[in-house]
């Protein structure tokens, strides 16, 4: 009888020890890392890094949020394209009016006024001069033009109210990078072309808002 006993209790001590040694081997496998990651706690998510802002930007935005308050348009967000940055830095703004900060940022063409290449800035509004037009815009509808999606675009203003006759539209074009670089960037016949990346973080914004957007080219 206690040599039954002691057996019993050699085997209970042996499928312990393989219990434990098994539970040591899971821990370090990769199911169980999957499962502390699937089950475990949330762990601490970096903040985003904060987007520089441009000087006058901000005062920009301020008046911005009066002409969408007075003319009902989203009052959420705007687009805010500074014209006096350099082409291969972001000068392209999605603006949250809401926290008076920048939402995203991404490059945007000029037009080149119909040279091979313009040097410095030019702006015009006639039909077939190829510039940029300064001021405000309301974004229209979405359609499927010569560089695929593309949204129409009324000028609101004497410097661009050519606009929609000219055929300048928001698009995007492969031409354009997704990220900054230190020389210029393509030019345009006088559309805001963007990269086709940063187009598509556009278009859900565009394609839900019950209140026309507003666009806003300055320099």
């Amino acid at each position: 009888m206690p040599d039954f006993f002691c057996m019993r209790h050699y085997q209970l001590f042996l499928l312990i020890l393989l219990l434990f040694a098994g539970l040591l081997l899971f821990s370090g496998s990769s199911v169980w890392k999957k499962t502390i990651t699937l089950h475990g706690p949330n762990m601490p998510v970096r903040p985003a890094p904060q987007l520089s802002m441009p000087d006058g930007l901000r005062k920009k935005a301020a008046s911005a949020r009066l002409f969408v308050e007075q003319n009902g348009y989203n009052d959420r967000l705007c687009f805010l394209v500074d014209m006096s940055l350099p082409s291969g830095q972001n000068r392209f703004f999605v603006y949250d009016l809401v926290k008076d900060t920048i939402a995203k940022a991404g490059l945007v063409t000029h037009g080149r006024c119909n040279e091979y290449w313009l040097e410095g800035r030019k702006y015009g509004n006639t039909v077939g001069c190829g510039c940029t037009s300064l001021g405000k815009y309301r974004i229209g509808y979405a359609y499927t033009g010569r560089f695929g999606l593309a949204y129409k675009l009324y000028g609101l203003e004497k410097t661009n109210d050519k606009a929609f006759e000219r055929f300048v539209v928001l698009h995007a074009h492969d031409c354009v990078p997704d990220s900054e670089i230190k020389d210029d960037i393509c030019q345009s016949d006088g559309c805001p072309t963007v990269a086709p990346g940063f187009l598509q973080q556009l278009k859900p914004v565009l394609d839900v808002s019950r209140k026309p957007v507003l666009l806003w080219i300055y320099e």
